[in-house]
């Protein structure tokens, strides 16, 4: 089996080439990035290519499965770059898919899709994928939701299965998040349990997590096994300011949710982080997912905690955690120098 993996070289591309690469029905593994990497996994061949301009379908021939994680998560100062690629990137993907005639797609799709939904009972792959409209991230999810169903409506012939996760975290990606979405000032010595002096208290804060090698495990499953349709993704427990608290080994203070949006909201717009208010407010919109369609279907239970994920998330940070590869390039302090030089959000690359 040939499986050509399109953002193979970020926080769930990687982990996705390593489950891959232990799977002994999966022949031979195409790693298609922007930027090569210098990480060399044995049986991945390295593609130079871009989702916007490079010829896919040249790439997807002979594939018998097309895994697509690449995703822009910034400029978030600039979102016509961000929908350009994220979006127009994708319909582009999935054209090449059916013009190579490969016969499964599995779409990296995300939490971020749903409408905003309850936080007390989890809903299942049914809610609505309509997306938050005050975030990028969720317009640029639920729009290519929609460009799917078209896809799938026009290829009958194509196995689809869309995958829709929590928040992925792993040691190795900690310093690419860093950069994402807290920015050059977080001091990541002080990223540790007993050194956080709070946590948030904000209504409405509850995120459900997973670990990125379990996300993974769950792409190899959709490419290796006959299943179709959408699956939900996340770890137990669900963690509220108080977990958060908890496994930090600090206290929670109440801050109310317009406190906390315009804290979000000058941070960046004074250029201090990265993140765009629309984040936050996604955070608090999303529904909490029930993850029983992936249990019984797909056959997957995952190995971390969604506090285990957390963990690595904080060492990753703390320790400068990196790989070999541009997205996932270990913290240095030129690279914080350059994260300034580009205007926090500002563009796409550093």
């Amino acid at each position: 089996m040939r499986v050509v993996v399109v953002g193979a070289t970020g926080n769930v591309g990687t982990s996705v080439i390593r489950a891959l690469e232990a799977d002994e029905s999966v022949t031979s593994i195409v790693g298609v990035a922007r930027r090569l990497p210098g990480w060399r996994p044995g049986r991945t061949e390295w593609v130079k290519a871009d989702v916007v301009t490079s010829d896919l379908a040249q790439i997807f021939d002979g594939a018998a499965a097309v895994v697509h994680l690449a995703w822009l998560f910034q400029p978030t100062r600039d979102a016509t770059v961000t929908w350009r690629a994220n979006v127009l990137g994708s319909v582009r993907v999935f054209q090449a898919v059916a013009q190579a005639g490969v016969p499964a797609l599995v779409h990296a799709s995300s939490v971020g899709a749903y409408s905003p939904g309850p936080k007390e009972v989890p809903v299942d792959e049914t809610w609505p994928t309509h997306g938050y409209p005050g975030a990028a991230y969720g317009r640029e999810k639920a729009y290519v939701e929609r460009m799917l169903d078209v896809f799938e409506h026009d290829n009958p012939g194509v196995r689809v299965v869309r995958m829709r996760p929590g928040f992925i975290f792993q040691r190795p990606a900690a310093t690419e998040q860093r950069r994402l979405f807290a920015g050059p000032l977080l001091p990541r010595r002080l990223v540790k349990p007993g050194r956080i002096p709070f946590v948030p208290d904000i209504p409405g804060l509850k995120l459900q997590i997973l670990h990125a090698e379990d996300a993974a495990e769950a792409y190899r499953l959709a490419v290796t096994k006959p299943v179709t349709g959408p699956f939900n993704l996340a770890a137990e427990p669900v963690l509220d300011p108080g977990a958060l608290a908890e496994l930090l080994g600090t206290r929670t203070v109440p801050v109310p949710t317009g406190v906390a949006r315009a804290a979000v909201a000058a941070g960046w717009h004074l250029r201090l982080i990265p993140a765009a208010p629309g984040l936050l407010e996604l955070a608090l919109r999303i529904p909490l997912m029930n993850v029983d369609r992936a249990r019984h279907v797909l056959g997957w239970t995952p190995r971390h905690s969604a506090p285990d994920a957390i963990k690595a998330l904080l060492e990753g940070v703390h320790d400068g955690a990196g790989m070999d590869t541009p997205p996932l390039a270990p913290d240095s302090g030129t690279r914080r120098l350059r994260e300034f030089a580009t205007g926090m959000g500002g563009r796409s690359r550093v």
